[in-house]
C-alpha cells in the first residue's frame, strides 16, 4: 500500500510507531496478542501539526451578559468612524465620494492665480494666528470666471461683469441687489450678463453655487437670439429653457416645471421669456422664487404704471439687472421708476422723489429760474447722479472704435417734390393747426395733423386715401395729383427722399456686394419699399409686428449668412428695432426720424456692431425745411433732461412751447436745411465747407455730434456722391459724423 509522503503524515505515522512499540515492551513475550490502535479520541489529546498555529474553540454558547454591557458593547461599535478598508490608503477622493470629507481648507472652483484670471471676490488676508483659529469648513474662498469666458472678454467688459457682480451679492451698496447695465448698443451686454449667471450658478464665496434658477426676460424678438448666446459661449455646459411659442397650457406646464426645480444641479436653470408671454403666464412664475432676473430692453419699464412693470416688480427675486442702451432721459420720474425697479427704495418713494430731486431739478434748468433756484437744481442733480451711479454702469460707443470698422454716419436733407410742396402747403391752409394751438393746448386733430405731415414727407401715396376722402386740410387735394395715378405701383419721383433712397439702392447694388438695412416707423412706408423692390427686382426680406418670433430669428440668420442672396431687410422700429444683429449690412437707411431719440439710435446701431467686418455707412434722411427737420433738432437736445420730447400727447404738449409747436406746422423753401442754419455753423460760408474746424473744437456750439458740413466736394462716400450727381434737380446738403478705428 502507497503511503503518503506529506510531513503531517510522515509525523504522524512516526509517533504510531513509537506508541507501538511501548505497548509491546508491557506485554509479556509468551503471550504476543496484536493489539487494537487507539483513537484519538481515546487518548483524549487532539493532534496539531506543527507546521499550523491552532484555531480558538469555536462554541455555540453565548457569553452571559447583562443588558448595561450589551448596550455599552453596541454603543462601542458604532461609534467608530468610517476608515478606508485599505492600509495606508491616500488616494484622491472625488466629490461625490460617500461617506468622506475632505480634509484641508476648501479652494475655489477656478484658479485665481492663473494668467488672465478674472477674479470677482477675494478673501481677507489672514494672519498665521488666525488661519489656526478659522474654522476650516466655513473658510470664504475666490470667486473666480470661468477661463473659458474670462478669455474672451474684452477690458470694459471684464469690468462690466466685476460692477455687475458687486451689485446684485449687495456689496456696492448695503441692502440692495439690483443695478442698471446702460452701456450703449454694441459693448457685448448680453456675453457680459451671460458671465455673471453663469458665475453666480456656479460658485459664491461660501464654496456652493449663489443661486439655483435664473430668468432672462426680453422683447420677443430677441428670446431666440438669447438662446443661441448662451449655446455659443457655454457651449452646451448649460441647458437653458426658450419659451418663444406653444399654446396657453403647455407654457403653463413649461413655467410650473422651471419654478419647482430645486437642488444644486438644476436641470434647466436659465429661463428666456418674451415681456408678453411673462405678462400673461406671471401667476405661475409668482409661486416660486428666482435667484436673478435680467430684463433686457428694459426701457420698456419706463412706466411703473403698466401691466408688465407690475408683474415683474411682484416676482419673488432680490436681484435684478435692468439692460438698456438707451437710458431714458425724457422724464425723470421714468427715470425714477427703473432705479425703483431694480434697487426699491433707494430713492425714496415717488412722492419723496418728486419733491426732493425732480421739481427742483426742472426749476432750476427753467430759463427763468432765479440764481438761486438754478444753484438748489444743480446741487439736487449732482446729488441724484451721485446716488443712482452707485448701481449704474454706462459706457459709450467710443470703446469700439478699437475693434469695429470706421462707421461714417451722414445726415441727408432732400427738397420736396412740387406735388409734396403743393399738398404740404395746401394742407396748412385748410386745417389750421396754428389757430387751434392759440387757445393754449394741443387737440386730437393737432397730433393728428403732425403724423398727417410727416406720412406726407415720407411719400404722397401715404396720404393718397385721405384726399379721396377729402379728409380736413385735404380736400381738393386729389386734383394735385398726376392723371392717372394709382397707389397700385411706387412713383419714386414723386418723393424727394424716396428719390434718394431709390438712387442709393441703385449704385450700391450696381457697384458693391453691400447689403442695406431699410428703416422706417410706418409699415405702409415698408409696403411702399416692398413696391419699388419689386419694380427693380431686389431681393429683400421683411420684419415687423405681424411676423412670429420663431420667424424672425431664422430671418436674421439667414440674412447676415455670406451666402444669402438678400440684398435688403426692411426693418420696422418699432416691431424689432432693438437688440436685433444685422451685420450682415454694412449700410442703413433711416429714412423717418422718431420723436424719441432712442428709437433711432437703436435702429441705426443694428450695423455697427461685434463681427462687422466692413466700413458702416448710416443715411439719415430728412425733408428738407418741414416738421422732419423739426424733429431732429429736438433729438439734438436730448442730453437735456427737460427738452427731449417722446412720442406721447402729454409728453409734446409738457416740452414744446406755443411758440414751438406753431414753428412746427411751417414750410420753409428757401433753405437747404433748416438745421444748419440754425445751428450757425462757423465752417461753412453759403452752405459750403470753406475751413477746418478749429483745433479743439466742435464744429458746432449745438450739435456736437456733426463734426463737418459739406456740399458735394466734402462726400467721402462713393455711393452718396453718384446720388448726388443723379439728383442734381434735387439738391441735397449733407452732413456727417465719422468714427475711425482708434479715434473716438
Amino acid at each position: 500500500q502507497r503511503k503518503s509522503l506529506a510531513p503531517s503524515q510522515l509525523a504522524k505515522r512516526k509517533a504510531g510507531d513509537e506508541e507501538e512499540e511501548e505497548d509491546e515492551d508491557r506485554t509479556l513475550p509468551t503471550t504476543r496478542k496484536r493489539q487494537k490502535p487507539v483513537s484519538e479520541t481515546e487518548r483524549g489529546e487532539c493532534y496539531r501539526s506543527p507546521f499550523r498555529k491552532p484555531l480558538a474553540q469555536l462554541t455555540n454558547r453565548p457569553h452571559c451578559l447583562d443588558s448595561s454591557q450589551h448596550e455599552a458593547f453596541i454603543r462601542s461599535i458604532l461609534s467608530k468612524p468610517f476608515k478606508v478598508p485599505i492600509p495606508n490608503y491616500k488616494g484622491p477622493l472625488g466629490l461625490r465620494a460617500l461617506g468622506i470629507r475632505r480634509a484641508g481648507l476648501r479652494s475655489p472652483l477656478h484658479d485665481p492665480f492663473e494668467e488672465g484670471a478674472l477674479v470677482l471676490y477675494e478673501p481677507p488676508l489672514l494672519s498665521a494666528h488666525d488661519q489656526l483659529k478659522i474654522d476650516k469648513d466655513k473658510a470664504p474662498v475666490h470667486v473666480v470666471v470661468d477661463p473659458v469666458l474670462s478669455r474672451v472678454l474684452r477690458p470694459h467688459q471684464r469690468e462690466g461683469v466685476k460692477f455687475l457682480w458687486d451689485c446684485v451679492t449687495s456689496r456696492r451698496i448695503p441692502g440692495s441687489h439690483g443695478c442698471i447695465m446702460a452701456d450703449e448698443m454694441g459693448l457685448g451686454k448680453t456675453l457680459q450678463c451671460i458671465t455673471l449667471m453663469w458665475t453666480l450658478l456656479r460658485q459664491s464665496p461660501d464654496c456652493k453655487p449663489e443661486i439655483e434658477k435664473a430668468m432672462v426676460v426680453s422683447p420677443s424678438s430677441l428670446v431666440r437670439n438669447w438662446y443661441n448666446e448662451v449655446e455659443k459661449w457655454l457651449g452646451g455646459r448649460i441647458q437653458p429653457l426658450a419659451i418663444d411659442g406653444g399654446s396657453k397650457e403647455e407654457i403653463d406646464r413649461k413655467l410650473v416645471g422651471f419654478m419647482n426645480q430645486r437642488g444644486l444641479r438644476v436641470p434647466s436653470p436659465i429661463l428666456i421669456i418674451s415681456y408678453e408671454t411673462f405678462r400673461l403666464h406671471a401667476e405661475a412664475l409668482q409661486k416660486g422664487s428666482v435667484g436673478l432676473v435680467i430684463c433686457d430692453e428694459g426701457h420698456r419699464l419706463k412706466n411703473s404704471e403698466n401691466q408688465t412693470y407690475q408683474a415683474l416688480n411682484s416676482l419673488n427675486t432680490p436681484r435684478r439687472v435692468l439692460i438698456s442702451g438707451t437710458p431714458i432721459q425724457n422724464d425723470l420720474l421714468e427715470y425714477f421708476s427703473l432705479v425703483h425697479f431694480v434697487n426699491s427704495g433707494i430713492l425714496g418713494t415717488a412722492q419723496e422723489f418728486k419733491r426732493h430731486f425732480e421739481i427742483p431739478i426742472l426749476k432750476g434748468r427753467d430759463a427763468d429760474a432765479s440764481e438761486a433756484e438754478r444753484h438748489k437744481g444743480e446741487e439736487r442733480l449732482k446729488e441724484l447722479i451721485s446716488i443712482v451711479n452707485r448701481c449704474l454702469i454706462r459706457r459709450t460707443s467710443d470703446i469700439l472704435s478699437k475693434y469695429l470698422p470706421v462707421k461714417i454716419e451722414q445726415v441727408v436733407c432732400c427738397r420736396l417734390t412740387p406735388l409734396q410742396a403743393e399738398l404740404y402747403k395746401n394742407f396748412l391752409k385748410q386745417a389750421k393747426p396754428v389757430e387751434e394751438l392759440k387757445e393754449g393746448k394741443i387737440s386730437v386733430s393737432s397730433l393728428s395733423s403732425i403724423t398727417s405731415l410727416k406720412k406726407l414727407c415720407n411719400h404722397p401715396a401715404l396720404i393718397h386715401d385721405k384726399c379721396v376722402e377729402e379728409e380736413e386740410g385735404f380736400m381738393g387735394a386729389l386734383d394735385l395729383f398726376p392723371a392717372g395715378y394709382s397707389t397700385k405701383s411706387v412713383e419714386p419721383q414723386l418723393s424727394g427722399k424716396m428719390l434718394v433712397l431709390d438712387y442709393i439702392l441703385a449704385v450700391t447694388k450696381s457697384t458693391s456686394n453691400d447689403k442695406v438695412v431699410l428703416v422706417s416707423n410706418y409699415t405702409q412706408t415698408l409696403d411702399l419699399f416692398e413696391k419699388l423692390c419689386r419694380n427693380r427686382r431686389y431681393l429683400y426680406v421683411r420684419l415687423d409686428g405681424t411676423m412670429s418670433i420663431k420667424k424672425r430669428a431664422k430671418i436674421v440668420e439667414r440674412f447676415n449668412s455670406p451666402s444669402s442672396p438678400e440684398f435688403i431687410f426692411m426693418l420696422s422700429s418699432k416691431a424689432g428695432g432693438c437688440g436685433l444683429n444685422l451685420i450682415g449690412a454694412n449700410r442703413l437707411v433711416m429714412f423717418d426720424p422718431d420723436w424719441n431719440p432712442a428709437n433711432d439710435e437703436q435702429a441705426m446701431a443694428r450695423v455697427w456692431r461685434d463681427g462687422q467686418k466692413k466700413t458702416c455707412y448710416i443715411y439719415r434722411l430728412l425733408s428738407t425745411g418741414t416738421i422732419e427737420e423739426k424733429i431732429f433738432q429736438r433729438q439734438t437736445h436730448k442730453k437735456a433732461l427737460s427738452s427731449c420730447v417722446v412720442d406721447e400727447e402729454q409728453d409734446v404738449e409738457r416740452h414744446f412751447s406755443l411758440g414751438e409747436l406753431k414753428e412746427l406746422f411751417t414750410l420753409n423753401e428757401t433753405t437747404t436745411s433748416d438745421t444748419h442754419d440754425k445751428i450757425k455753423c462757423r465752417r461753412c460760408v453759403n452752405g459750403h465747407q470753406v475751413r477746418p474746424p478749429p483745433e479743439g473744437s466742435d464744429c458746432t456750439s449745438d450739435l456736437s455730434q456733426w463734426n463737418h458740413c459739406a456740399d458735394k466736394r466734402g462726400l467721402q462716400d462713393s455711393v452718396l456722391k453718384a446720388a448726388w450727381d443723379a439728383a442734381v434737380t434735387f439738391t441735397f446738403h449733407h452732413h456727417s459724423h465719422e468714427e475711425q478705428r482708434g479715434i473716438p
